[in-house]
Formats: C-alpha cells, sequence, structure tokens
C-alpha cells in the first residue's frame, strides 16, 4: 500500500476511531486500527467486536493495500504532526509514515488477522433517514438517563420503538425516565442501543444534513456520505414505561426555565452533604416556587423564583437530576407538575404537544 493525504483528514478519522480500538480489548489484534484502500478513498477502521467504525477520507492511491497498526500510537503521532501532505507506505508488515522532516516506522500487523467487519443488509433492514441536528439532540436528552448498572443490560442502553405512528427513544435508571418523539414513523421497530455507541454517533456525525439508521434483528448501523457504525444490539425487553407517566397532576407549575434552574443550582450547593435532596414547595396563592435545603454543618437555604401555579405541593428530589435535565431543555419556560410527596414528577418544555418528557421520582422526606 502507497497512499497520500492530508494530516488535518487522517488525523480527525484516526482520533474518531481509536478510542473504540481499546487497549482493554483481550485480543490483541482488536488494539489496531484497520488502514485499507478502497477505490480512490483510504478506510480506516476499528472495532472491539461489538461496534465497529469506519471512516473514509480522500487520498491519492499510487499502490493499493492494507495493513493494521496500533491505534493509539498511529493517532497521537499522526495528530502531532504539523498541517501537509502525510505519505503512508507498507513495507513487510511495516507502515512507513513521512511528513515534511518527521518520519517513523510502525511495526503492524497483516489486515488477514482482523475481523470481519460487520454488515447489514439494506433490503431486509428497517431504514429511517433522520435530521442529525435532530438525532443529536435525542441521544442528549434520552442518554442522560441511561442506567450504569450492567447487572440490568437494558437499561444501559436506548429504547428505540414505533407508538401512535412515531418513533421514539426512551431511556431509565429506575430513578429518572426519558422519552423523546423523534419522527413521524409506522415501521415497527423494538430495539435497544448501547449508550456507548450512540456517544460514538454523536462524536462521529460532521457537518452532514441527514443521517441513515438501519436495524435488523440484532444490530444497528448509522451511517452517512464518509462514516458508518455498526453496533451490536442489547438483548432483552425494555421495561414498560408509559405506565410511569401520569395522565393528569394535581399541582401544574409554569416557570421560566432561567428562573428554575437558578435557584435549583443555588438550593443544591447545600444539599451536598444531605445526598443532594431538595425540598421544592409551590404556593398558588403566593404564585412562587420555593426551593428549600438543609446542611446540617453549613446552614440551610431557600430560594424563590415566581410561577403560575394550578394548585399548592410539595415533593422532594435529587437537585443534581434536576439540574441535570433543566441543562438539556431549550424552551425559555419548563412545566413542571406532580401528584404529592410520592408521585412521580414530570417536566416538560411549556410548549404546544412537547416532545420531550422527563420523569424524577421523588425522595421520600
Amino acid at each position: 500500500m502507497k497512499v497520500s493525504v492530508t494530516q488535518e483528514k487522517l488525523a480527525k478519522a484516526l482520533n474518531l476511531i481509536k478510542d473504540i480500538a481499546s487497549s482493554r480489548n483481550e485480543l490483541p489484534i482488536l488494539n489496531n486500527i484497520l488502514l485499507c484502500t478502497d477505490g480512490g478513498r483510504l478506510l480506516i477502521a476499528g472495532t472491539n467486536l461489538e461496534i465497529a467504525s469506519t471512516q473514509y477520507i480522500g487520498a491519492k492511491i499510487d499502490k493499493h493495500g492494507s495493513i493494521t497498526i496500533p491505534a493509539r500510537l498511529v493517532s497521537e503521532f499522526i495528530s502531532n504532526l504539523p498541517s501537509g501532505t502525510v505519505e503512508l507506505e507498507v513495507k513487510n508488515e511495516h507502515l512507513h509514515i513521512t511528513s515534511g522532516k518527521f518520519s517513523s516506522v510502525i511495526n503492524g500487523v497483516v489486515a488477514d488477522e482482523y475481523p470481519e467487519l460487520p454488515t447489514i443488509d439494506e433490503k431486509t433492514a428497517i431504514q429511517y433517514e433522520i435530521d442529525v441536528e435532530d438525532l443529536k439532540k435525542a441521544i442528549i436528552q434520552t442518554k442522560i438517563a441511561v442506567s450504569s448498572d450492567v447487572t440490568r443490560a437494558v437499561l444501559t442502553g436506548v429504547y428505540w420503538h414505533n407508538h401512535e405512528g412515531s418513533l421514539y427513544l426512551a431511556a431509565t435508571d429506575g430513578y429518572r425516565l426519558a422519552e423523546k418523539r423523534l419522527a413521524k414513523s409506522n415501521d415497527e421497530v423494538s430495539a435497544i442501543i448501547p449508550a456507548s455507541t450512540l456517544s460514538e454517533v454523536s462524536k462521529s456525525v460532521g457537518e452532514e444534513k441527514k443521517i441513515t439508521v438501519l436495524f435488523d434483528e440484532s444490530q444497528v448501523c448509522f451511517r452517512t456520505g464518509d462514516m458508518e457504525i455498526v453496533s451490536r444490539l442489547i438483548d432483552g425487553k425494555f421495561p414498560d414505561y408509559r405506565q410511569l407517566i401520569p395522565s393528569n397532576s394535581e399541582t401544574e407549575i409554569v416557570i421560566k426555565k432561567a428562573d428554575f434552574s437558578r435557584v435549583t443550582k443555588i438550593a443544591a450547593l447545600f444539599a451536598r452533604e444531605s445526598g443532594g435532596g431538595i425540598t421544592v414547595t409551590a404556593s398558588k396563592e403566593n404564585s412562587l416556587l420555593s426551593i428549600h435545603s438543609i446542611a446540617s454543618e453549613l446552614g440551610e437555604n431557600t430560594s424563590e423564583a415566581s410561577a403560575s401555579i394550578s394548585a399548592d405541593g410539595q415533593v422532594t428530589l435529587n437537585s443534581r437530576y434536576l439540574t441535570e435535565v433543566l441543562n438539556i431543555i431549550d424552551a425559555d419556560e419548563i412545566t413542571f407538575s406532580f401528584n404529592g410527596k410520592l408521585s412521580p414528577c414530570v417536566i416538560r418544555e411549556q410548549v404546544k404537544n412537547p416532545d420531550y418528557t422527563h420523569i424524577i421520582m421523588p425522595l421520600k422526606s
């Protein structure tokens, strides 16, 4: 193999692939990145057998070929080169890299030993075309509620499914729940995508407007012009989460997001020593939302903000959960509702037909 590429494009592609090729893999070959010519482009790929990512970059091909090389070393080396043309040449399982006054030789492994990259049959797959920015936002707003408990594998991913003519994403860790309506769809899909896969997708998509998502029975593929990520799906049945979403609420609070976020963050400062617990009190008569928190050795705090309130109510929540969801909502106003101290709290944007619902389970005060 002998090719010429620009340092900028090569460094960017290697940086996106290197984290998948992790040193924690039991198979040494999986610590490597695959370089392979493909027509007039250079294919750069990495896999850990759960997820595979490929990036294509334009290249001047003088001689076709392939090799695998240590992911982290080559990525860091290329990243530190100056801008300009990088020459890559394979000689006897060694990759010779030349750029201006810099040159190195990296020991590689023949590409024949690299695992076959997974593919999806487009003819039988369920297929969606989604706006990239909509997908990125949906990932941020649902991944926040994904569980880190590996003993409950189905909760470590985001559930993609069809409901009443729309594609929804949902995630829960048992303490909170996030649901996002992403697009209109009548295709029946029910798949749990690992949160780590969605993180790679968010990181890897560039300036493209659209992304194609394909599902088969055991895999999902995210594809744009120069990028493709294929991942295994998580086996198992996602909980019937919709039964947790209250159909109506006694106490409904409409408040400016900036005000709600400010009083929550201030209260959280005093809640660090008490497990993050803050008490939210709604007063209809005074049109005030107040948040109270106590730090036994430091003091206590009560912060208030004006709000439109349907009925008096009080609930105790984890301040971190509330702060995190307020940070990822774009609307100027928020609807915050609940039915007493022990019922789930519902947070939505104060807009017509909101597409995002977030549930936080209360703490026992």
